[in-house]
């Protein structure tokens, strides 16, 4: 029996309930562990050694999430793949010490988060000011307390996170800002988000939006859609591991996204296009 990371993609459509497993509920996880199962690559969830390193809530995507197994057999992909739905898909693997944590070990998670209007529209209905985002991303790189742009979890005492890059960019003609930090609090990207949203149309001043850094005050607000969040990425010691790519289960991410007619669904073309750019370098955090 050996450790394993295995790196895939999933899209947050309306059937799965998030990421991570719950009882009587279809989401991400259990559709992994089931796969696993059925493969003979595990004997059962409670011993299989079984983590992720990270956990999204319903509707969020990833491109480059990671879960951890132990493993009876060597892994082929493409075997676990034809099993799984095909919004669903491993793609990358690498074999790992015993106990190695995909969720401890990681060094950053990087995540894009896109705005559902395409900036044309934002700029005619709102007069959508990107420079003002930009340089509230500028004023959020760094340490700071994000008590404000996170969720209150009472298990959570220090909200203080150290966010190294974040940024807006616009790939044609959508807005995505990306998030680059080693470990995120509940709901911080998408509260973030929001904030710069507003910022943006003008819904608040610039001394607003520099109120939610100050820890005294509690300013509570509804997270941004959870439908423009996808963890892109995430990233790990390369000379512990070095995920090794399977061209056939990339194939098949590829020819999901290229060949489905979704023309409305905004994530799902951006999945495209970026698809199109990136070609799953190991150096892209």
């Amino acid at each position: 029996m050996a450790r394993w990371f295995f790196k895939y993609y999933y899209l947050g459509k309306e059937k799965y309930y998030g990421s991570q497993r719950q009882k009587d509920l279809l989401t991400v996880e259990n559709v992994l562990l089931k796969t696993l199962k059925r493969r003979k690559y595990i004997k059962n969830a409670q011993d299989s050694g079984f983590e992720s390193a990270s956990r999204t809530d319903k509707y969020v995507s990833a491109r480059g999430a990671v879960f951890a197994v132990d493993c009876l057999k060597y892994p082929i992909l493409m075997e676990l793949n034809s099993h799984m739905p095909k919004d669903i898909g491993i793609w990358a693997y690498s074999e790992v010490p015993e106990g190695y944590s995909p969720r401890f070990s990681a060094l950053k998670r990087y995540y894009k988060y896109i705005l559902p209007k395409p900036l044309s529209y934002l700029r005619e209905k709102y007069n959508f000011d990107v420079s003002i985002v930009k340089e509230a991303c500028n004023i959020l790189k760094g340490t700071h307390d994000f008590q404000n742009f996170s969720k209150r979890d009472s298990e959570i005492i220090n909200t203080v996170r150290t966010m190294e890059e974040i940024k807006l960019s616009i790939i044609n003609d959508t807005v995505i800002i990306d998030f680059i930090s080693e470990a995120f609090l509940r709901q911080q990207i998408r509260r973030i988000a929001k904030k710069l949203i507003q910022l943006g149309k003008g819904l608040i001043e610039w001394s607003e939006f520099i109120e939610l850094l100050n820890p005294s005050k509690f300013i509570s607000y509804e997270p941004a859609n959870p439908k423009g969040l996808i963890l892109w990425d995430i990233k790990y010691n390369d000379e512990m591991l070095l995920f090794q790519k399977d061209s056939k289960s990339i194939e098949r991410m590829k020819n999901y996204f290229f060949t489905q007619k979704m023309a409305h669904y905004l994530k799902f073309n951006l999945f495209r296009s970026l698809l199109q750019q990136d070609d799953f370098s190991n150096e892209s955090l």
